[in-house]
């Protein structure tokens, strides 16, 4: 069985990378190797090695950038996964995509549904709900990840970067009214595997086809996502110039960006919870055990 895996050398691509190891042949081609903004590329790619399920890993995730670069960020987010929904179809074959907070208005205080209605404030949030419809029209057998706040051990991420900051500074200012989730790539691709069930030779999807929200229990804000992050690093012996004191709050109007940001990431959980005969865990858990593994490095 080959598992063809799109930005296996991101975050949630090389946790996936580590679940469905024992599944079959991995296929995570580099960008050397195969260039995702080259639908030819990819078609050629698809026709060689017939893959029995693709992930979805690849995205176009720089946020701000994408207000000046959109025909960048549809041709990962949009086009990207319509086309392999359309070879997934064309083959019987299943897709998983990965999604975001961002397709949501952000609006209110209520957590989103997966039916919510979809009004994206930014590129980035158009061009990947875009890419979900496309992989819905398709009629390939699917599933799409809604998820927020990504973060894990290895990589770019807020951890990391508050990690850094922490031993840099004894202040700083992070904002406090962005609401939402922190949800660590080993859950993500975790939750993946147990959405499939192996049938022989093949790996087939043993839940409702669709959309769910896929995110840890619980939620914060920026800034006390931050300060679990200093408080769990303390405890586990890390030395830091940053003190609880020096941690402040600010709203997001203090912080202008490019693209505009969701004040409301939160997102039910429940459908995929009820799917799969799963709860799922609490952020702070997710945390500490992402920042042990880092730490352990």
């Amino acid at each position: 069985m080959n598992i063809f895996i799109t930005g296996g050398n991101g975050q949630v691509g090389f946790e996936l990378q580590r679940q469905f190891a024992p599944f079959g042949t991995i296929l995570a081609p580099t960008r050397q190797e195969l260039d995702l903004t080259n639908a030819d590329a990819v078609d050629a790619y698809l026709a060689k090695h017939q893959p029995s399920l693709i992930l979805n890993a690849a995205a176009y995730t720089a946020v701000d950038k994408a207000e000046s670069e959109p025909q960048q960020a549809k041709r990962l987010n949009a086009e990207l996964p319509a086309q392999l929904a359309e070879y997934a179809a064309k083959q019987g074959i299943p897709l998983v995509h990965y999604s975001t907070d961002y397709v949501y208005p952000g609006n209110g205080e209520t957590p989103w549904q997966e039916d919510s209605p979809t009004i994206p404030l930014s590129v980035y949030g158009q061009t990947k709900l875009e890419g979900d419809q496309g992989i819905i029209e398709s009629g390939a057998s699917h599933l799409i990840f809604r998820t927020s706040w990504v973060y894990a051990a290895r990589g770019s991420n807020f951890m990391k970067t508050m990690l850094r900051l922490g031993r840099e500074r004894d202040a700083l200012s992070i904002v406090n009214d962005q609401i939402g989730a922190p949800t660590t790539a080993r859950l993500i691709a975790q939750i993946t595997a147990l959405s499939f069930t192996v049938h022989g030779s093949r790996l087939s999807i043993h839940i409702p086809q669709g959309i769910y929200h896929l995110a840890p229990r619980g939620e914060t804000n920026w800034h006390g996502f931050a300060s679990e992050i200093f408080n769990q690093a303390r405890k586990a012996g890390e030395t830091l110039a940053i003190t609880p004191e020096g941690t402040a709050g600010i709203p997001t109007a203090e912080y202008p960006t490019p693209a505009k940001r969701p004040l409301n990431s939160r997102m039910a959980v429940s459908k995929l919870e009820n799917a799969l005969g799963i709860t799922m865990p609490t952020w702070q858990s997710q945390l500490a055990l992402t920042l042990k593994e880092h730490l352990s490095n």
